[in-house]
Order: structure tokens, then C-alpha cells, then sequence
């Protein structure tokens, strides 16, 4: 990521009013509604205020998603605490949006502000539910471009890209900072689509930038309430365009989560997803164990087993348990726990790729198969039930909220799992958070049934 400060004078306005004069296409806002998805305050104003006034002036609704109060603009500042910032932050975000015709109340998420790599799931699940209300309508989602040099805006962007490539909507995101600390040579002119904004537009978006006045003024006279946007900054700003910048094509078709993603969260956090902590967790796992069908297994293959958790209550239940994860700093910590556990072994291997030989009596899925995109969820579940004994169980256990790195949703996959001809479901239950559930070979019997509670 680049490094850049505020305060420098930055590329001159007339570098990029040379380089915008070349032809680009224009921006399809043949729509039914807009969604802005702003990192900060002030990022919608900066970056779309002509756009969202063209919309709104042809009746298109909009929906301004907010996802930090942008309080850590003035970190030294004596005279504004970080809250009386978001506050203020607030405030004129929602002036400026009145300015531009929105007429819905924006959505803030109040995240930290340089802090969102933290939170990409809820930013995804707010922009889902967004998605959700419109289901029916074509919709445009705008957001800070990813390279445009600022931690927030590259995480927003990520999350808006993968989120609406996944579920084929239109994304175009909006550089900000690349005007400051860029120059020609940084643009994706491949990409690139313009919007003319009338008078009437580009007057508009003069006022909303006007709104936000603790970035353009000084809070006071003392040091550290300086503005933060010059005027040579501002000047970027107020183009007769707006510029928009298309994803690559490669986030349109996401791929399978690899070995990189998982050393990366294990490098940073000793427990990423909360196993060995969370009530949760702990909560979950009982229920996958109390909607087996059997006391006792004797062959268990659990693909995707992490730290352990789960393994050593598997442990308990079977003779013998394969658990495998392509993740090396998992398994060291799974060995570390199940080291007096003789009826384990661990395995480091990608899957669906490199799927253990033989037949075994329970297959666990727990939080796995959402990251096999495209072909490798049908080879995973191919290989999952292929490796299942006639009389075995398949339990399947999955997050339903959207993620921003998966390639696809809980729901997806146990909707794939139902499809299966081969398999009928022993078990389901379901929540708004999980859904787990038991599969079985066709002809398999009931918890009762088998027991010779009933006939």
C-alpha cells in the first residue's frame, strides 16, 4: 500500500485535467436504485455526490451505507474527543445526503475507523441486507476504489467487489486519494467509465462537499484542528466528471480460499475464528454432537479440522479419527491438544484436491465447503460422499451469514447437499446464525428406527 500524507501539496489538478480529456466510456445508470457503501463520512460527497444527484434527479432511490463515523479524522485534536467526532462526522453526512436528493435515512455501521479489516463480515452482512430489500431491482453499488491508498477504502472495496460478484450485481467503485498521491501512470485506464454531471449536478455536489466542514475547515485555531482536505485536494473534487473505476474480472468468479488465506489469519490471530473461546463455538459443537445418530462410530474423517476443538469430542465418540486441514499452523496446534489421543491422526492436505482414500462411517463438514468455489464444491461433495460407508453419516455444519472471503454461503452449500439424489437428511436444524444437518445413503433408518423404538 502506498504511504501518503494529507498535508502535501499532492498531484496538481491540471496533470489530471490532461489526462481526463482522452475518451472513456460512460457509466450505465440505467438503474433502479443506487447503494453507496462509504468507508468514512464525507467518502460518498467526495467521490459520487454528482452521481448521486443525477440519480436522484431521475428518481432513482438511493441507500448510503456508512461503515466508520470517520472519528479518527483529528487525532491530536485538544478541542474534539474521538466521539464528539463520529457525531459531528454524522451530522454532516446526512446534511449532505439531503443535499443530493436521498431521501432514505443512511445506514451507519460505526465500525472503527482504521479498523475495518477487522469487521469485514459485517460490512458484508449490512451490504447483503441492502441487496436482500431489492432483490428485485437493478442495482448499482458504489464504493471507494481498493487501490486508492487508505487501509478503510481498500477493505470496503474488497468486501463491495467480492459481495456483489457473488451475487452478480453491478459494482463500480470511486477513487479519492489516488488523485493526491497518484499520478497517470497509477490509473487502470482499461477500467475506467465517466460520468458528465450537468450544472445542476455539479452544483449539487459543491454544497455536499460544503457540508462537511470539519474536514474542510479547521476545528479551531490550535494544533492538531487543521483541515484535513485542501483546496488542492478539494479541487479534485470538483471536476465537471466523476470517475469510476470497474473491478477486474478476476473478482467476478471467485475462487476457492487457499493455503494463503488461512496461514494469514493464523499468523495474526492464536484463535481466528473463536473455537477454542467462544460460547458459540462451544454451543454448536454440542448440538453437532447430540444430532448424531449413533453413540459411537468406528471410522471418522473430519475435513477441515482446525485447532482441534471439535476433533477431541469426535475422539470420544469414535475408534478412529482422520482429521485433516490444509492449514500447518492449525494442525501444530491440534497436535499440541490431542497429544494423548492414540485414535488420531492428523493430516495436512487441500481439499477437495487431495481427499483421503478409504470408507468411513461418519464424514464431518463442519465450516468447510463455503470456501470451495465454482467445480470444487461438487468434487468435494462427490468425494465426501463416496468416501461414506452404506450404513455412514454425513453431517454437514455451516455459518449462514455472508463473508465476504467465501466464495460462497452456508445456505449454498446445504442447498448442494440436498440436491443429491444419493442422500436422504436424517436431521435438520436449523438457525439464524447455523444449519446443521445429517445426510445418510438412501434407505437409512431413524434414531428410532434403529434403535427398535418403532417398526
Amino acid at each position: 500500500m502506498v504511504s501518503f500524507d494529507h498535508r502535501d501539496p499532492g498531484t496538481d489538478e491540471a496533470v489530471w485535467a490532461a489526462a481526463l480529456r482522452r475518451d472513456l466510456p460512460p457509466l450505465d445508470l440505467d438503474v433502479d436504485r443506487v447503494i453507496v457503501v462509504a468507508a468514512h463520512p464525507d467518502d460518498e460527497s467526495l467521490g459520487a455526490a454528482g452521481v448521486l444527484a443525477t440519480a436522484s434527479g431521475r428518481g432513482i432511490p438511493i441507500d448510503l451505507l456508512v461503515v466508520t463515523d470517520g472519528e479518527g479524522s483529528h487525532p491530536d485534536s485538544p478541542t474534539h474527543s474521538p466521539a464528539t467526532l463520529a457525531l459531528l462526522r454524522r451530522r454532516e453526512l446526512v446534511e449532505a445526503a439531503r443535499i443530493v436528493g436521498a431521501t432514505r435515512d443512511p445506514v451507519f455501521l460505526g465500525l472503527p475507523d482504521g479498523g475495518t479489516d477487522e469487521h469485514r463480515d459485517a460490512v458484508a452482512a449490512a451490504l447483503g441486507d441492502l441487496l436482500d430489500a431489492a432483490a428485485d431491482a437493478r442495482v448499482l453499488v458504489l464504493s471507494p476504489w481498493r487501490g486508492d491508498g487508505h487501509r478503510d477504502h481498500r477493505v470496503v472495496g474488497e468486501v463491495v467487489e467480492r459481495v456483489c460478484a457473488r451475487r452478480g450485481v453491478r459494482s463500480r467503485a470511486f477513487p479519492i486519494w489516488l488523485w493526491h498521491w497518484g499520478g497517470p501512470e497509477e490509473v487502470p485506464w482499461d477500467r475506467l467509465e465517466r460520468v458528465a454531471l450537468s450544472p445542476e449536478a455539479r452544483a449539487a455536489k459543491t454544497r455536499a462537499l460544503d457540508a462537511h466542514r470539519s474536514q474542510l475547515e479547521p476545528l479551531s485555531g490550535a494544533p492538531g484542528d487543521e483541515a484535513l482536505i485542501h483546496a488542492g485536494m478539494r479541487a479534485h473534487a470538483e471536476r465537471d466528471t466523476e470517475i469510476f473505476i470497474a473491478p477486474e474480472q478476476s473478482a467476478a468468479a471467485p475462487e476457492t480460499v487457499g493455503r494463503d488465506y488461512f496461514d494469514d489469519m493464523y499468523a495474526r490471530h492464536d484463535d481466528p475464528w473463536g473455537f477454542d473461546s467462544r460460547w458459540y463455538e462451544e454451543r454448536k459443537r454440542a448440538v453437532l454432537l447430540a444430532a448424531l445418530p449413533r453413540p459411537r462410530y468406528r471410522a471418522t474423517l473430519e475435513a477441515g479440522c482446525s485447532t482441534g476443538a471439535l476433533t477431541a469430542l469426535l475422539a470420544e465418540r469414535s475408534d478412529r479419527v482422520l482429521a485433516v486441514d490444509l492449514a500447518p499452523a492449525a494442525l501444530e496446534r491440534a497436535r499440541t491438544l490431542l497429544a494423548d489421543r492414540d485414535n488420531v491422526d492428523l493430516r495436512l492436505a487441500m481439499l477437495p484436491d487431495a481427499w483421503p482414500e478409504g470408507a468411513f462411517d461418519l464424514v464431518v463438514l463442519s465450516e468447510v465447503a463455503y470456501y470451495w468455489a465454482g467445480s470444487d464444491l461438487d468434487r468435494g461433495l462427490t468425494a465426501a460422499v463416496a468416501s461414506l460407508s452404506p450404513d455412514g453419516h454425513l453431517v454437514a455444519c455451516h455459518w449462514r451469514h455472508p463473508v465476504a472471503e467465501y466464495p460462497r454461503s452456508g445456505d449454498d452449500v446445504h442447498d448442494a447437499l440436498a440436491a443429491r439424489p444419493a442422500l436422504v437428511r436424517l436431521v435438520r436444524h436449523e438457525e439464524d446464525d447455523f444449519v446443521l444437518e445429517v445426510f445418510a445413503h438412501a434407505g437409512a433408518r431413524s434414531v428410532a428406527a434403529e434403535s427398535g423404538l418403532v417398526s
